[in-house]
């Protein structure tokens, strides 16, 4: 029997990175999402064993404990206390100041911490409990809530995506489950400085989710459970009224359309602030916490339009916190206000996604009280964009995560972060088809290493330099400019590639009826 024989070929480069990826893309495609998932939930745990927001340090230590105490006051107080200044509420140390599913959450995980650890959540004697036990039952809570809300909404969110808007192969909707699931902004936030957004953005995901299938009476509902959970959800509340509304007036009868959804969003919202119906005073009395005016325009340094434009203007001395309220107003809805209108003229699903960026984004920069960890909003749809616009999706990461640098080096996260920064490096690079794979150089590519490079200084020169007496906040300053000037240049983008979807809606609708 005559031997056959094959002439040997060297493997490409190509074909060993597609060999080292497809270790995890040549298995069936429910083993490799449960090894992504298994993966991000390890690197969750790993990241939670290091510090959080104020530890050890009093009299009102940080975000770990003002999640606490929140537990504290809902296990131990009548509903209709929970927002009321008492001597057994003092409502300035860590007073509940987020909507009313964040107070059941808060209940929901304090009965947690009783059944295991009663002393963690006793009334006034619990401020400030700090113990292994405690810190360990505490990012359980996060962990569950993460996978229980944001894990499925984010395999939701990959089923619809590529069953409708984007045909991609198995590798690629691998990585983009990846991209959502491992992104280090979330995972820094929640699992390291200790905060729950991965409800909010998870009801968030789903409700995106639901509206791109067409379940908009679902997606309604799921939307205004992330806005009763964190009023800062509103930051996508005009990318989804004016695609909805745009939706609803392209059907037969608009008027029933719109009517359905807002007794959908009216339904959602009486349930869940049901406890505080019982006069006129009481919704007012919970609305007002949920304003924090007092705090200022901005904390700390943010990189958005009024802290990095305090360098030349002092809006905080020029201008009283009545006045500021209604600049940041007008700013915000003007700036928001013509991508809403090009999503009701042009109600694509893709355009809903662009939306969803330029939205957030001009919440981001002009809503009153931002803080450097609201970046995570617009990074949401951004990541739903990471497989067609993943330049995009890289720089917006890049330098959201610079930006919440400072905040992160005082919860001493440094090790972490520097672990999830190569982490999402080299995920990113992964050998999968995108639409960068294919650019060829061009003269924007040594401004882009430029940029990337000037960052990576910064990290440096924040570690080794110590910053003049009279600045003391220079570095921080220098970081919030380059970042602002980064987010701006995306949020131009994502408007001017409406008014292209625009355009092209426009042109497909006369080819129509020429035809």
């Amino acid at each position: 029997m005559e031997k056959k024989t094959k002439k040997a070929t060297k493997p490409s480069r190509n074909d060993s990175e597609s060999t080292i990826w497809s270790f995890l893309t040549q298995k069936g495609t429910t083993a490799s999402f449960i090894c992504i998932t298994l993966f991000a939930i390890l690197v969750r745990i790993a990241v939670s064993i290091h510090p959080y927001s104020g530890a050890g340090t009093p009299p009102k230590y940080g975000d770990y404990e003002a999640q606490r105490h929140w537990m504290e006051i809902t296990l131990n107080l009548p509903v209709r206390e929970w927002y009321r200044n008492s001597t057994v509420n003092d409502l300035k140390y860590w007073g509940l100041d987020y909507p009313p599913l964040t107070a059941y959450q808060s209940y929901i995980h304090g009965l947690f911490l009783r059944y295991f650890d009663p002393q963690s959540v006793e009334l006034y004697t619990s401020r400030g409990y700090e113990s292994y036990i405690g810190k360990l039952l505490m990012r359980w809570t996060v962990l569950l809530s993460d996978v229980l809300i944001f894990f499925p909404a984010v395999i939701y969110f990959i089923i619809v995506y590529y069953s409708g808007i984007h045909e991609g192969s198995k590798s690629g909707r691998l990585w983009h489950f990846a991209m959502i699931l491992l992104n280090p902004c979330l995972i820094l936030i929640d699992h390291g400085h200790f905060q729950y957004n991965c409800i909010s953005l998870g009801f968030t995901v789903a409700a995106v989710s639901a509206i791109l299938s067409d379940r908009d009476i679902v997606g309604s509902i799921l939307f205004s459970l992330a806005l009763n959970h964190k009023q800062m959800s509103a930051y996508f509340a005009p990318a989804i009224f004016g695609y909805l509304f745009g939706k609803c007036l392209r059907r037969h009868n608009p008027f029933l359309e719109v009517l359905k959804l807002g007794l959908a969003v009216l339904g959602t919202f009486t349930v869940l602030w049901w406890p505080y119906l019982y006069s006129l005073e009481a919704p007012f009395e919970v609305l007002s916490r949920l304003a924090p005016f007092e705090r200022g325009i901005y904390e700390d340094y943010v990189a958005n339009f009024w802290c990095t434009t305090s360098v030349i203007v002092k809006w905080k001395r020029l201008f009283s916190t009545q006045a500021l309220r209604i600049l940041s107003l007008v700013s915000t809805v003007s700036t928001c206000l013509p991508s809403m209108v090009l999503l009701i003229l042009a109600p694509s699903r893709r355009n809903f996604l662009f939306g969803l960026l330029s939205s957030a984004l001009s919440f981001y920069f002009f809503s009153f009280q931002v803080h450097e960890k609201s970046i995570l909003l617009p990074l949401l749809p951004a990541s739903f964009l990471a497989i067609d616009e993943p330049l995009i999706f890289r720089w917006l990461t890049y330098f959201a995560l610079l930006s919440m640098f400072p905040l992160l080096r005082r919860d001493e996260l440094i090790l972490p972060y520097v672990a999830l920064y190569g982490l999402f490096v080299l995920l990113y690079n992964a050998p999968v088809q995108r639409e960068d794979t294919r650019q060829t150089r061009s003269p924007f590519t040594t401004l882009k290493y430029f940029v990337i490079a000037c960052s990576l200084l910064l990290h440096i020169v924040y570690f080794m330099i110590t910053p003049p007496r009279r600045y003391p906040f220079l570095f921080e300053a220098v970081m919030m400019l380059l970042c602002f000037s980064q987010f701006f240049f995306i949020f131009m983008y994502t408007n001017m590639k409406q008014w292209e979807l625009l355009k092209l809606s426009s042109q497909t609708v006369r080819e129509k009826k020429n035809i």
